[in-house]
């Protein structure tokens, strides 16, 4: 794990579905493990012996590795043991050919992505356009035309997890530009550009990072399509070891990954009532729109309500 605490504050996020209604924020130092972490995964995790900084409030740490279901809110010490998130995280194994890569999927899957692939063509004319970028000089125009479609996603509209719009990303990208440490991609209808991908690379490992399109391509699975050619242009450089999906977990990473690795997200916040009672907020929270999404899946309306909540219509 990267053994440097950066201090932060961390959104504590009351949620329905993907409606945030709250977000208190606590002031916590974070790490975060990568799929090139060699600690073992852990059965039960234990607080860090780290010196609190002033304000803080405790620890984050992300995608920590664990042996098994973790119990989501426990005491240990002076501190609250709270986890959140149990995940697999994907990744893809790129040391292969693109075609070894292929023969993972069924015939009735690589049928299905030829299929949606085929279709878009037919909606563009008879040729996809897409771009990849990487040099410097190059990032400004990738973040110029993506900005255009991050703020029309659900991502940003209701999650707040669109790529960033500031003038701090922009310098981030070309500095990583310039270390040969970012691949990002566009896919176009015509000029307009309708999907985004945007990847940073740490120790030979592609990042997904931002992933989004246009709500109005949702019925062409413009997404889809931009990560199969984008996965096509990575292993083709033959020089990146894994395709790290990070943290969480969807249908997209499960049916794109060769592999995954069971993590948590794990929190140690002091034991006191105010981060008692914001902690079993969030959690009751969550149990509550789960059983609700659960009760719509049985009825047959979760997808077709979730599909009207992202478009924004």
């Amino acid at each position: 794990m990267n053994q440097t605490w950066h201090c932060q504050q961390v959104p504590i996020k009351i949620q329905l579905g993907d409606k945030t209604l709250i977000a208190p924020r606590l002031w916590l130092q974070v790490r975060e493990a990568g799929l090139d972490d060699e600690a073992p995964p852990v059965a039960e995790p234990i607080a860090p012996a780290d010196p609190l900084h002033e304000g803080s409030q405790g620890f984050l740490l992300r995608s920590l590795r664990v042996t098994g279901p973790q119990p989501v809110l426990r005491r240990q010490g002076a501190y609250l043991c709270y986890v959140p998130a149990q995940y697999p995280r994907y990744y893809i194994d790129m040391q292969q050919s693109f075609a070894e890569y292929k023969s993972k999927f069924s015939s009735k899957t690589r049928s299905t992505i030829s299929r949606k692939i085929r279709k878009y063509t037919e909606h563009c004319g008879g040729s996809i356009s897409w771009r990849a970028y990487r040099s410097p000089g190059e990032m400004a125009e990738f973040f110029r035309l993506a900005r255009t479609v991050s703020r029309t996603t659900y991502q940003e509209r209701l999650l707040d997890a669109g790529l960033p719009d500031s003038a701090e990303f922009c310098e981030q990208m070309e500095r990583l530009a310039q270390q040969e440490r970012v691949r990002a991609f566009l896919l176009f209808h015509e000029d307009r550009p309708v999907s985004y991908l945007y990847c940073p690379i740490s120790n030979g490992i592609v990042l997904y990072a931002y992933l989004g399109y246009h709500p109005d391509y949702m019925n062409f699975s413009v997404g889809t399509i931009l990560q199969w050619l984008a996965l096509e242009y990575l292993f083709d450089e033959k020089t990146f070891r894994l395709f790290d999906f990070t943290e969480g977990q969807s249908e997209h990473k499960k049916l794109f990954a060769t592999d995954s690795v069971q993590c948590a997200n794990v929190f140690f916040v002091r034991a006191n009532m105010r981060n008692m009672c914001l902690l079993q907020a969030q959690r009751a929270v969550d149990h509550f729109s789960k059983f609700t999404g659960d009760k719509m899946e049985q009825l047959g309306i979760k997808a077709s309500l979730k599909r009207l909540i992202r478009s924004g219509r």
